[in-house]
């Protein structure tokens, strides 16, 4: 196991030191490709696992081929680039046992932040050499450690493929971050025939040598990306003639943070970003607002973003401005199916490297697109759950100074190799 533990760790250190975001995981997915291919997995990848139209939050073709060009020269492996040049980032992989038993799926996402990564002494990658070397962008939320842990989990597969049976399948996720790249992928009917999913995190406020086999919390959320356009006019000379999107934006800021909360559980609502006018004395023509809402349960989300719909309308209406709203991400509420979090519960339990495992967690947090392949699965029948891998952090998710404890990373993978073995059982 040292040398597994050894090539988890120098994966991650890799991927760590190229991080890409959002449909931009070139360079991370050629590699996993290649890796996965040698071990003798089936692959299908871009197009084939991603639904076109059901991307949401895009780059331009401009920034595709821009990245396409990086990757290119910064270690992506060409002969499995060429799938992923149009910015549909996702892998599925298979092993097919040949022999009857259920279909299981597990999730891995790789995706980055636009985080400046910390250059102090005491941050470990900078210490150790493996520190970012994408100015402005860094693996801040552990997707380096998903990515290394998934292939890990391949290995094993691999090493122990005459024990085993059915088929499993390994999803690597592009654009977690900002719940955009797990609609395309459930949209494109991936996970259509799957038994059992499980999704994986790593840390999330869980304690080092913790875990947590059903993590039900998350608010459905959605993105929202909000134009407002009027027009131009001297401010001195003409007011009139102007029409002012600043004021409407102004206007639909204050009015979004006022939406009734639902009496049927929680909701959020936040303006992270305005941005209007060109000049002082300039009736402002145009603003943009990031936007986004979280609820409880979908439904919840849903009453939060037809009051923002309300709310941008009549904004528009009252300054007699044009408006756009454009959903750029997205992801849904979920039950975990405890049944299935039962089994990972007992495989973690049975781990020397685990203390503590809990069954559940249902404490409201943040968001995750993984539940739209944990509905998918779970209304054709099947169970999902989504487990945390508790660890030690430098600092929290998101953080300039974030950073996990590797030997977190061997334990979570021979947990859910175990499950791969209870599973098959059942």
């Amino acid at each position: 196991m040292q040398q597994l533990e050894d090539k988890l760790i120098q994966w991650r250190r890799d991927f760590h030191q190229y991080p890409e975001t959002g449909f931009m995981e070139m360079r991370t997915a050629s590699i996993v490709a290649s890796i996965l291919d040698k071990l003798g997995f089936q692959l299908k990848m871009g197009k084939e696992v991603m639904s076109e139209a059901d991307c949401m939050g895009k780059p331009t073709e401009e920034e595709t081929k821009k990245h396409y060009q990086w990757a290119q020269k910064n270690g992506a492996i060409d002969d499995y680039l060429n799938p992923f040049s149009e910015g549909y980032t996702g892998i599925v992989a298979t092993l097919d046992t040949g022999k009857k038993g259920p279909i299981i799926a597990y999730r891995f996402d790789m995706d980055a932040l636009d985080i400046l990564e910390s250059d102090s002494n005491e941050h470990f990658p900078h210490n150790e050499g493996f520190s970012s070397k994408v100015h402005g962008k860094m693996h801040a939320c552990g997707h380096d450690s998903h990515t290394s842990m998934g292939l890990g989990l391949a290995t094993l597969l691999i090493e122990n493929k005459e024990e085993l049976k059915g088929k499993i399948k390994l999803i690597f996720q592009p654009a977690e971050e900002g719940t955009r790249g797990a609609k395309a992928m459930a949209a494109a009917n991936i996970v259509e025939d799957v038994d059992y999913f499980i999704a994986t995190h790593i840390g999330v406020g869980v304690p080092h040598k913790q875990f947590v086999a059903a993590n039900s919390g998350f608010l459905a959320t959605s993105k929202l990306d909000i134009t407002y356009d009027g027009t131009a006019a001297h401010a001195g000379g003409s007011p009139e003639e102007g029409k002012n999107a600043l004021l409407a934006a102004a206007a639909s800021v204050l009015s979004l943070h006022g939406i009734s909360r639902h009496s049927g559980g929680a909701t959020r609502i936040n303006v992270g970003q305005l941005e209007a006018g060109a000049g002082r004395n300039i009736i402002a023509n145009h603003a943009s607002m990031k936007v986004e809402t979280r609820g409880e349960t979908s439904e919840i989300n849903d009453y939060v973003k037809e009051q923002v719909t309300s709310v941008v309308s009549g904004a528009a209406t009252m300054y007699q401005v044009e408006h756009n709203i454009e959903t750029v991400g997205e992801a849904l509420s979920c039950k975990c199916s405890l049944d299935l979090a039962g089994i990972l519960h007992k495989c973690a339990e049975a781990s020397p490297d685990i203390e503590i495992s809990q069954l559940e967690d249902n404490t409201p947090g943040g968001s995750e697109d993984a539940t739209y392949f944990m509905n998918e699965v779970q209304k054709n029948g099947g169970k999902a759950t989504y487990c945390v891998f508790g660890t030690e952090l430098a600092a929290g998710h998101h953080n300039e100074k974030f950073d996990i404890k590797e030997d977190t990373l061997l334990p979570a993978v021979n947990i859910l190799f175990q499950s791969v073995k209870v599973i098959m059982e059942q």
